[in-house]
């Protein structure tokens, strides 16, 4: 083979490859079928990727006629015999794996990974001697590699308490192992210890600076905390590796796209599809800065794109069904509802399926069938998303104790003076993005997004503490210094979303709970409480899918409680802050638009401007599920939408019953 050729066949591997370790399967099979139509036919590596990018697919039948064929070839080419173990396995064919994984064994004697699979059947089977005397030979050979594998492995399955423990203890014996590292970071970042993850990542590219992946994982790792600049330098060390590649263009577009340039974000997003125009994650991630920008027909094609690629990709449906303006076809939802009864979809996929059917039930004013599928996707999220309800009443408990009437009294007017913040706060679903929509029509004021900056102050806060005094407890003893300086923190960490526009707007919902502190620290700020008809509020949650954060919207009887708390916080705060919050409602701002938005600028001390009425033909990127319905004029179709489900919601009725009036009802 010449030299040329050669290189285009490692070329082909490792793109190959790459696309595998990603995830991406269907991807990596399209590249070893289409290489080994040309020079490559014959090389037994690629023939071995393509059957485990089968078995990853599901699709072990396929794989195991492939291996055989390609064993015919190569006899004594071990790792195709262990591919074949794992494909007997995945048809649950036990005792034929066996004999595929010994070959290997006694192909390579040094296989740690055939040992380790072999003493897994074993135990599965009760063959307990056979069993432990394959781990013994996998552990001579690499002491942590058994344990690597089983922590990836329960980390897969969601057991993260128990994939930590095992990746620590492998790193004792190995502390270099930069897979370990890599892993360890992972577990770290799940468990929301990001600067964890950043110092494993970092630690790992510093052994081993051309691990792309590990490059990858660190972009976007600094990219979670907001350390866009370092995000951005790690990620153009992932390009420079493997140019060839899409993954960096793509985590590139993902770190624009939170840093609100958008229109950088759709460039790189078209630089990761011209390398690889197939990539799913580039077109969904595409898909979703475009319907971001107000580009809906562009979003559509490329929600499309994914689901011709990868026609059981949820997620693409899902977003189809999230662009309110799109209706599916009878075909589309004939695909949705076999994938959905698929027993076999994973249970985060089968979720996005059922509540995209709930929708395209809905628009078909199909009620009853589309809560059967809202519940049932929400039923499904409730199994892998956990929520505490108590641990959210002791939470409030606590701001409540601490935020009283003369703490807030006796800090008055002491923090930073700015007046450029305004907040808008409340549930989620309930007409904030309107608000914002309005506003962000002024002349003076910016629209950015939900911002985390205030939650990271709390954070910030604690660590200021000596150990064991938290956040809320820690605010009793600010100092007049330090509330100026947090203020004043919050202005400087949120410039890199503004513009010179005097005002700003913080959309971050969940902020309702740190109102004390907010006005602590940014005694001038404004503050609108987004209210909506309890019912519609709640259902309005309990029918989207939240990408995180929300865990409390998944049932009907969580969210009523989740409800009561909020109202109990703003109870508590229009008590202790009196006349500094506008409350404001959806029903009444849809019924008497010019009214409420006079009321509005009014409070923010805004002066008025007929644009604020014509909200739709602002020009902005719009985050939330809502970017479509605010980019056209008012409309009363979703007042009173609970009425729709009312016999299905009893339980929900039942908990808001205390806070509940006959306007309400009616």
């Amino acid at each position: 083979m010449a030299k040329d050729d050669i290189s285009a066949l490692k070329a082909s591997f490792e793109r190959a490859l790459a696309f595998l370790n990603a995830g991406d399967a269907k991807m990596a099979e399209k590249i070893c079928r289409t290489s080994l139509k040309g020079i490559s036919s014959g090389d037994p590596n690629l023939q071995v990727l393509l059957c485990v990018s089968l078995v990853r697919q599901g699709r072990s039948g396929a794989a195991v006629k492939r291996l055989k064929h390609t064993l015919r070839m190569f006899p004594d080419f071990p790792q195709a015999h262990e591919e074949l173990g794992n494909a007997l396995l995945a048809q649950n064919n036990p005792d034929k794996a066996i004999e595929s994984f010994r070959k290997a064994i006694e192909l390579n004697p040094e296989n740690p990974s055939a040992l380790i699979k072999l003493g897994k059947i074993y135990s599965a089977l009760g063959r307990k001697e056979e069993s432990e005397e394959s781990y013994k030979a996998a552990l001579a050979l690499d002491p942590i590699q058994e344990q690597l594998a089983s922590a990836t492995q329960l980390f897969a399955r969601g057991e993260v308490e128990e994939a930590e423990k095992l990746c620590r203890e492998a790193l004792k014996e190995k502390p270099d192992d930069v897979n370990g590292l890599r892993l360890l970071a992972s577990i770290a970042s799940k468990m929301e210890q990001k600067q964890d993850a950043i110092i494993l990542l970092e630690r790992a590219v510093e052994l081993k600076p051309k691990f792309s992946g590990a490059w990858g994982d660190l972009a976007e790792s600094y990219s979670e905390v907001d350390d866009y600049g370092k995000a951005l330098d790690a990620v153009q060390r992932v390009i420079k590796l493997q140019p060839q590649l899409p993954f960096g263009f793509m985590i590139r577009g993902g770190i624009l796209g939170k840093m609100s340039d958008h229109e950088g974000a759709i460039k790189s997003y078209q630089d990761a599809l011209n390398v690889e125009p197939d990539h799913m994650g580039s077109n969904m991630g595409l898909g979703n800065v475009l319907k971001t920008v107000g580009r809906f027909e562009e979003s559509v094609a490329a929600y499309k794109k994914c689901i011709e690629i990868q026609p059981l990709f949820a997620e693409a449906y899902w977003s189809l069904a999230n662009l309110k303006t799109y209706t599916f076809d009878e075909s589309e939802i004939k695909k949705m509802e076999e994938h959905a009864a698929n027993d076999q979809m994973p249970i985060s996929n089968k979720a996005f399926f059922h509540i995209a059917l709930a929708n395209a039930k809905e628009k078909q004013k199909d009620f009853g069938e589309a809560w059967v599928h809202f519940q049932k996707g929400n039923d499904l999220r409730r199994e892998e998303e956990v929520y505490d309800s108590v641990q959210t009443q002791v939470t409030h408990d606590d701001l409540i104790e601490v935020f009283d009437e003369e703490l807030i009294k006796s800090k008055k007017g002491k923090g930073c003076q700015s007046q450029a913040p305004i907040f808008i706060v409340g549930l989620p679903r309930s007409g904030s993005t309107l608000i914002e929509q309005i506003l962000a029509s002024h002349s003076q004021v910016e629209g950015t997004k939900e911002l985390p900056d205030l939650s990271l102050l709390t954070r910030k806060l604690t660590r200021s503490r000596p150990q064991g005094i938290k956040y809320p407890k820690a605010a009793k003893d600010m100092t007049d210094e330090e509330l100026i300086e947090f203020g004043e923190s919050y202005l400087t960490t949120t410039k890199k979303y503004r513009t010179n526009k005097h005002y700003f707007i913080d959309k971050m919902p969940n902020n309702f709970a740190h109102i004390g502190f907010l006005k602590m620290i940014l005694p001038n700020a404004k503050i609108i409480n987004a209210q909506r008809n309890p019912l519609d509020s709640c259902i309005s949650s309990y029918k989207q899918l939240f990408y995180k954060g929300q865990s409390w919207s998944y049932d009907l009887f969580e969210i009523g409680e989740y409800y009561l708390e909020y109202q109990r916080m703003m109870d508590h705060w229009h008590q202790v802050i009196p006349g500094e919050i506008l409350d404001l409602k959806y029903d009444n701002l849809i019924n008497n638009q010019q009214h409420e938005t006079e009321r509005l600028l009014n409070y923010c001390g805004l002066e008025w401007e007929e644009g604020c009425l014509k909200f739709y033909e602002t020009k902005r990127s719009i985050n939330t599920a809502s970017s479509e319905q605010v980019r056209q004029p008012i409309y009363k179709g979703a007042m009173n939408a609970w009425k729709n489900y009312e016999s299905h919601i009893e339980p929900l009725i039942e908990t808001l019953e205390p806070i509940l009036n006959a306007e309400d009802l009616n």
